[in-house]
């Protein structure tokens, strides 16, 4: 039942995992875990510290080895393939661990995302439309910002690079939820105009309100699925995260 629940996705799917295993050394951590994001979908997915979730995503990425199974975007393997292929297929990636240049300003962390400064200036606009309050603070060291405000700049980095399909990793961690709800909106926002999304999540409440699928991670393999509108989701969740 559940393995049947993990392979439903639209048609087109923009990333599909199928059967990936990865691990560190010797210790296996991703056991044969099937996925699938369909075009415009998000999906949501959670598990305590220490399951797997974040190995996942830096196995799409190529940071950790594919041991076995396969993985595709787009319809395009990602076998060998650089970080630089990886952007050009339209993978954006926000991380969990604070990716910034602290001693750097706003602004010069954003030209990170952009080829040239040619289009930074249509970037930052795009970007401002989410975050306003980024406007008026470019020249600002990235480091004095609250840790909410830098989340928000973190993922503002990896929307200004137009990807198709975003990795989200924690991003409401340690944030007020005035500012969820703003990460919230941002979020939907970017899916309505066709974004793609991976979200690897403990706020379950943020998780299911965001997402339309979820999956649960438990000791590097896939326990539950379903709808996150489900009206049992947010309890079948918090049952496997208890324990």
């Amino acid at each position: 039942m559940v393995e049947a629940a993990q392979r439903t996705a639209p048609s087109g799917a923009a990333l599909d995992l199928d059967a990936v295993s990865s691990g560190y050394g010797a210790v296996s951590i991703v056991k044969g875990v099937s996925l699938a994001v369909g075009a415009g979908e998000i999906v949501a997915l959670l598990g305590k510290n220490g399951m797997g979730k974040t190995t996942l995503l830096k196995t799409i990425l190529g940071m950790v080895a594919l041991r076995g199974g396969r993985i595709t975007i787009a319809g395009q393997g990602l076998s060998g393939l650089s970080p630089a292929k990886l952007v050009a297929l339209g993978v954006g990636y926000a991380p969990q661990e604070q990716p910034l240049f602290q001693d750097l300003s706003i602004r010069d962390n954003l030209r990170l995302a952009v080829p040239s400064d040619r289009h930074l200036p249509e970037a930052l606009e795009r970007l401002f439309g989410h975050f306003s309050f980024l406007k008026d603070r470019l020249a600002q060291r990235a480091g004095t910002l609250s840790g909410g405000e830098q989340k928000m700049l973190i993922l503002g980095r990896a929307l200004m690079l137009r990807p198709r399909l975003l990795l989200i990793d924690e991003i409401s961690e340690g944030v007020q939820p005035s500012m969820v709800e703003r990460l919230r909106a941002v979020l939907l926002a970017e899916r309505a105009s066709g974004l793609s999304m991976l979200v690897v999540e403990q706020h379950v409440a943020f998780a299911l309100g965001l997402a339309d699928r979820y999956a649960v991670l438990k000791l590097g393999e896939i326990v539950d699925s379903g709808s996150a509108k489900a009206p049992d989701a947010q309890a079948r969740v918090i049952d496997h995260l208890a324990v």
